[in-house]
């Protein structure tokens, strides 16, 4: 639970419920790596941490490449900056012998605490039939509710796919026979050796018109194409936007996140916005605090007209994600009183009857 300093926004305000949305355990490790495309984006991802991360919070590039659970447990809860996390998938296997960040990875490293997490699965429609197999396969195995989308990973001499193709489609049909509701396409930012196109936002719209049933929960909002996300979101009543990459930029860009803010809220409004650090990326240990203060400076509030409310980070931070996942906050609340983080951790005070506030 967010507990804030008693100043400013967050005096008398009650502790806020913290869903990361975005959240990775990867190996990234020389011994894992079989293509130069491994080592390429493994550092490609450590320039994004270094250039969004204060100075004193930085790990080397060794301790990028692959860290232990405990280390993860103790950046996400150790603070009570984040009370439940989504695993997001990225396998890479062309680059990874055992894969980047896996389904199967995930869901055993969840299985320890699995009341404090959700395990997303993944599909890439160049598979076939095989693919299908495997996205019932987890579905069955892990009774996933989402499924994070690569359109930019490589496969034999493919360099991607799009989210509206005949081929993508029939995976989203068995999305919607299964289930599986929240669709959380990678639009944003490239990462080297991937292809920047291949991760355009565009083809978002036709799938989230043709499947009214599904969430399309546009990882990175798009970046750096934020107007065509907008633009396509304001139309798309089905479509969200998630915060990876843009809720960094309040730490060291406090204006550009405002405006990215502004437009999201201006277009979409705060209920299709959901938080995300894209650990180990950024550490939700310092990212969630940072965000929580951010403001928006006069003329962005003029021109928008729209303020970063408790109200609106609330949802932002973990409502609107409870809402996609089902997720019954005051429930989960009264469960964690006594769970095994909360033991290790020492958050028992995070989780009293009665809630607490920044005064307490």
């Amino acid at each position: 639970m967010y507990r804030g300093t008693g100043d400013g926004r967050w005096e008398n305000e009650e502790d806020v419920f913290v869903i990361d949305s975005h959240i990775h355990f990867w190996d990234a490790s020389e011994e894992n790596i079989i293509h130069e495309g491994g080592e390429q984006f493994i550092r490609c991802f450590y320039d994004y941490h270094t250039g969004f991360t204060p100075a004193e919070r930085e790990w080397t590039l060794e301790e990028y490449r692959k860290y232990p659970q405990e280390r993860m447990l103790e950046d996400l809860f150790g603070n009570g900056a984040v009370d439940m996390g989504i695993f997001q998938p990225t396998h890479l296997e062309e680059f990874y012998e055992e894969g980047f960040n896996t389904v199967d990875t995930n869901a055993d490293f969840a299985a320890e605490n699995p009341e404090r997490f959700i395990v997303n699965g993944r599909f890439d429609p160049r598979e076939g039939e095989e693919g299908l197999r495997e996205l019932e396969r987890q579905k069955e195995e892990y009774d996933i509710q989402g499924v994070k989308l690569y359109t930019a990973e490589w496969l034999d001499d493919s360099k991607g796919w799009r989210l509206d193709s005949e081929e993508a489609f029939e995976y989203l049909e068995k999305c919607a026979e299964l289930g599986i509701e929240n669709i959380h396409p990678h639009k944003g930012p490239t990462i080297r050796p991937l292809n920047k196109d291949a991760f355009d936002v565009k083809d978002v719209d036709d799938a989230a018109t043709s499947f009214t049933e599904l969430n399309f929960v546009v990882e990175h909002v798009g970046l750096p194409r934020l107007d065509d996300f907008c633009w396509l979101a304001a139309q798309e009543p089905n479509v969200y936007g998630g915060l990876a990459v843009a809720a960094p930029m309040a730490q060291n860009r406090p204006r550009k996140f405002g405006e990215i803010m502004g437009e999201l809220l201006y277009w979409l409004g705060e209920d299709r916005l959901l938080f995300g650090s894209d650990y180990a990326l950024w550490n939700p240990d310092w990212l969630v605090e940072t965000v929580m203060n951010a403001e928006l400076t006069d003329d962005q509030k003029d021109e928008y007209g729209i303020e970063l409310t408790p109200e609106v980070m609330r949802k932002i931070m973990g409502e609107n994600a409870a809402r996609l996942y089902d997720i019954d906050i005051e429930e989960k609340k009264r469960q964690f009183r006594d769970d095994g983080i909360t033991d290790e951790f020492g958050l028992q005070t995070h989780y009293e009857e009665g809630g607490a506030t920044a005064d307490d």
